[in-house]
Formats: structure tokens, C-alpha cells, sequence
């Protein structure tokens, strides 16, 4: 599979590259600053800005799926979008946050009082592009949300898959490494089983 993944060089990009090239992907690793990926076999490095729709459509053309993993305080659905959809690529997957998962029906984890309000920005940019994606048809989107923990750590590979619903440990902890985070996504480009809808990992 050839893979475009936007935000290549960041905490959960850099894991998601390492994990498809274990599976013997290609990929084109976009970043603003393409120095900061380094040059291996199987990886084309772009510098490419998302806001820029004509140079990231021109990066990702030729992809079967663009993985976005980039901050949604920098840009958002109505930039991302438009220049998948002009590349020509069908599968869109996103690296989605934990705050608009559910901790009961109908309310969110970005909306209780103990949500740490230096997380809110990102936390309602994402929940804003997820509400966007929920409107599109005609490409084949993924949303992955993490728990609400997202920290380094092993790839293990055992882990829990849920829908809309934070998962929570039975030690009370709701967490999950960046590197299984992408074992998870790759597992979904892989054998896709969550096409137009959110799905999340914990353990």
C-alpha cells in the first residue's frame, strides 16, 4: 500500500511511519519541515503545508490512503479535504483526540469540569473536524480516537477497540501508547472495518 501521511514527523506520525514500514508500506512523509524526517528506504519525504491545498495535493497524488496526523489547532476538514479529494485519493484516515468520546450517553469528555482547559483548543478543533467528516460521503473516512492518555511507550500489540465510548481499564486508567495506537490503525488501513465512522483504542 502506498501511504501519505501528513504530520510525519511528530510524537504519533513518527510512530505510525515505523509501524508501516514494518508491514512493508511505502509512504510519502509529509511535514512543514521535511529536515526533520529522516531518509530511509521505502519513505519520499515532502515538505508540504496543509494550507497550502495545491502543494499538498500535488504531494499526496498517486497515494491509496492519506493518513492526517497533524494538530487540529492548525488546520482543519475544510483545508484538508478539498485536496485529498483533488489528489484523487478515496481512503482518508485521522488521528483523531479523546475528547469528544463519551463518557456517558450523550456527554462528551470535552464537556465535563475536569477537562484541562489548556487541552480545549485541540479538543474542540477535533470533535469540529469528526462533526465534518460525519457529513462526508464521498470519501471513505476513519477517525481513530485515542484514550484519554496518548503517551509514549511499548508496542505490544494487545489492546481494546471500542466505538464511541471512552474506554477505562479496570485500574481506572484510560490510556494507550502512540505505539499501538498505530498498530491499530494500520491493523484498520489493512482490513478496513470502521469505513465512514469513529472507532477508539485502549487498553
Amino acid at each position: 500500500m502506498k501511504i501519505a501521511l501528513i504530520g510525519a514527523s511528530g510524537n504519533v506520525g513518527s510512530r505510525i511511519l515505523d509501524e508501516a514500514l514494518r508491514r512493508g508500506h511505502n509512504l510519502i512523509a509529509i511535514a512543514r519541515d521535511a529536515s526533520k524526517i529522516a531518509q530511509r528506504t521505502g519513505v519520499t519525504v515532502v515538505a508540504a503545508d496543509v494550507k497550502d491545498a495545491a502543494a499538498l495535493s500535488a504531494a499526496i497524488k498517486g497515494a491509496d490512503v492519506v493518513i492526517s496526523s497533524g494538530r487540529f489547532t492548525t488546520f482543519g476538514a475544510a483545508d484538508l479535504l478539498p485536496a485529498v479529494k483533488a489528489a484523487g485519493v478515496k481512503r482518508l484516515a485521522v488521528v483523531g483526540g479523546a475528547g469528544s468520546l463519551e463518557i456517558a450517553p450523550g456527554k462528551a469528555l470535552i464537556d465535563t469540569p475536569e477537562f484541562p482547559a489548556e487541552y480545549l483548543p485541540e479538543a474542540a478543533g477535533g470533535r469540529d473536524f469528526l462533526n465534518a467528516l460525519r457529513t462526508e460521503t464521498e470519501l471513505e473516512w476513519t477517525f481513530l480516537s485515542p484514550s484519554a492518555m496518548f503517551v509514549a511507550g511499548e508496542r505490544t500489540g494487545q489492546f481494546r477497540l471500542g466505538k464511541d465510548a471512552l474506554l477505562v481499564g479496570d485500574d481506572g486508567k484510560s490510556w494507550i501508547s502512540y505505539e499501538d495506537f498505530a498498530v491499530a490503525l494500520l491493523d484498520e488501513l489493512e482490513q478496513p472495518k470502521h469505513v465512514r465512522a469513529r472507532f477508539t483504542v485502549g487498553y
